[in-house]
């Protein structure tokens, strides 16, 4: 069971942290849908989780989190589209619900081995 060691866990915690913080960023862009002149704002995924797995701190001042080009933005400024945020917020809870169930049965059987080895 060599796939049950701490390397996974952690790449799985570092992942969820990127996710943690997408949501953070998404959640945002939401809640700043009418506000003048707001420019929407996503995380470079990739280049946040090599961050991450290089041992730096994910956070929402990172290189990694850039505007949103290419979006159509309103007379006021604002380039937010709710529809392309709700796809996101969906996309964001999906891929946390499949990472803590793959947590969920990593410890699973970490347990099982721990019960049978008594």
């Amino acid at each position: 069971m060599s796939w049950m060691n701490t390397a996974h866990i952690a790449l799985l915690e570092r992942f969820l942290d990127v996710n943690a913080m997408r949501q953070s960023i998404v959640t945002t862009n939401v809640a700043n849908v009418d506000t003048p002149g707001y420019q929407t704002r996503d995380v470079d995924f990739r280049g946040e989780l090599t961050r991450a797995l290089n041992g730096e701190q994910v956070g929402l001042t990172s290189p990694f989190v850039l505007p949103v080009r290419g979006l159509v933005a309103r007379p006021d400024g604002n380039n937010v589209s709710a529809d392309r945020e709700a796809m996101l917020l969906a996309e964001v809870q999906l891929q946390f619900k499949t990472a803590t169930s793959i947590l969920r049965a990593k410890f699973a059987q970490i347990s099982t081995a721990i019960r049978e080895g008594q």
